[in-house]
Order: structure tokens, then C-alpha cells, then sequence
């Protein structure tokens, strides 16, 4: 399956929808809905709502996080809002606030 990379030159503006993995390199501002994974790459920000099968956070991520199956925060990652996922890594170093719901219903 292909990958997407948004740009670091490059910001969106509203919602992001599909079931193939995305690379956030550039500023999301919205909302990102994904069957399959979502990258937040070093130095990219989001401001966003994310949801998705796997969540890979290095960059700046405000908003909460859904994923069905994880959510990682690297040591490089930043984030403001909410996590819900079965399973959930935070590095050494991450930066975190906000609440995690790891009810696996």
C-alpha cells in the first residue's frame, strides 16, 4: 500500500480521509480520519482530531487521538489532548498532557 507525505512546506486546512497510511511532515488543522496509519513526523504539526488504526507521534499534536490498535509518542513527540487505544507507548523525553482511556471495551 502507497503512502502519502504532506509536505513540511505545505498546510491543510480541514478533514483527511482514506484507508492509505499518511505522513504528516507540513501543519494539519482539522480533522484526520484513517483506516490505516498516520505518521506525525518531527518538527510537523497537527491541530487535529486523529483517528486511525496506528498513531506514530514525533512532532506537535494538539487534539485527541483515537486508534484501534496503538498510539506511540517518541521521545521528540509533543502532545495536548486526549489518547484512547489498546495499547499506548510514551518515550522517555515525550511530552504529554492530557488524559488515556485504554478500555479495550
Amino acid at each position: 500500500m502507497a503512502e502519502t507525505t504532506i509536505g513540511k512546506s505545505i498546510t491543510i486546512d480541514g478533514e483527511i480521509s482514506g484507508d492509505e497510511p499518511v505522513i504528516v511532515e507540513g501543519t494539519v488543522k482539522g480533522k484526520i480520519t484513517l483506516e490505516s496509519s498516520v505518521t506525525v513526523a518531527a518538527g510537523a504539526v497537527v491541530e487535529a482530531d486523529v483517528q486511525s488504526a496506528e498513531i506514530e507521534i514525533s512532532g506537535n499534536v494538539t487534539g485527541n487521538v483515537s486508534a484501534a490498535e496503538r498510539v506511540e509518542i517518541t521521545n521528540d513527540g509533543r502532545m495536548v489532548g486526549d489518547i484512547k487505544a489498546p495499547r499506548i507507548l510514551i518515550a522517555d523525553g515525550a511530552g504529554f498532557k492530557g488524559h488515556i482511556d485504554m478500555d479495550v471495551d
